[in-house]
């Protein structure tokens, strides 16, 4: 009788992952907005801007898929472009966000004591302030580049993934091998960096996904609200600002293409890390 072939961990999760169709759809949507925003240059029908004013606002043709704006500009490569915004924010966002949260919650998790306690204050004090006003207050006072809107929305998010990653830090520092770990010498910074964090890989993936997912939103509120990404600069928010008036008139396509990419990619991100999560979850579907 022969024996399958041991797997490892990571394979697993890859196979799990893999099962998931709305993850793998997502993915793939994901990774074609990627490409195509950030390959803008070479992707977009039309050049960044290139106006045409005779031509004016004209809805989807042959010639142009998703028609054109007030300007005559084409709308479809508008958004490529305006894409490259909203994607590097969320993006941006939840890296640094997670990269924070990880790095304190794995601190007041293992080590705990006062360490513990002046971390999850700082949370409690960063999640009861309403991110909305603070968001608005912070860009009028310290400009509204997407750098200045990234760093503001880092600062915010961090707490979400720093309560979650301490609960788990909590639970894989009783671990029998972590005990064994600190009996045969290994220091403290050794044991979170190579036996603790390794297992956070699924809640640090999830949590970064999801963290991407929300600044995605997050930035289009704004935008929509005028404290977001300005002109010359344009993101899929400020798009659908700019097309707000337009609703019940024959131009409301230049309100509804936005809100697609953003509903898309807010979706599809959702969905990576719904297949993330059960991709990583012991319990998960079986192998």
């Amino acid at each position: 009788m022969t024996r399958s072939p041991s797997r490892s961990q990571w394979q697993l999760a890859r196979r799990r992952f893999v099962r998931h169709k709305l993850a793998v759809t997502g993915l793939s949507v994901l990774a074609v907005l990627l490409v195509c925003c950030f390959g803008a240059d070479w992707i977009a029908p039309f050049a960044r801007n290139a106006q045409d004013l005779a031509l004016g606002p004209a809805g989807p043709s042959g010639a142009h898929w998703l028609g054109t704006d007030e300007l005559g500009r084409d709308y479809l490569s508008e958004l490529l472009y305006a894409g490259r915004i909203s994607l590097a924010i969320g993006v941006s966002v939840a890296l640094l966000a997670t990269l924070l949260g990880t790095a304190l919650g794995a601190l007041a998790g293992y080590f705990g004591g006062w360490v513990d306690e002046v971390v999850m204050r700082v949370t409690d004090l960063f999640l009861v302030v309403p991110a909305i006003v603070v968001l608005a207050l912070a860009l009028q006072g310290f400009g509204k580049s997407p750098v200045t809107i990234v760093l503001v929305l880092s600062a915010l998010f961090w707490t979400y993934v720093a309560r979650v990653v301490r609960g788990q830090v909590l639970s894989l520092r009783e671990k029998e091998y972590i005990a064994a770990a600190i009996v045969l010498g290994a220091r403290r910074r050794r044991v979170v960096v190579r036996h603790i964090l390794p297992n956070l890989t699924g809640v640090i993936a999830v949590n970064t996904s999801l963290g991407a997912a929300t600044a995605v939103i997050i930035e289009s509120t704004l935008s929509f609200l005028g404290y977001g990404v300005q002109p010359p600069e344009t993101s899929w928010g400020n798009m659908l600002s700019q097309a707000s008036g337009l609703i019940g008139t024959d131009k409301v396509y230049l309100l509804y293409f936005p809100g697609l990419f953003i509903l898309l990619t807010a979706l599809a991100i959702n969905f990576v890390g719904d297949g993330l999560r059960d991709a990583f979850d012991p319990q998960g579907a079986t192998p």
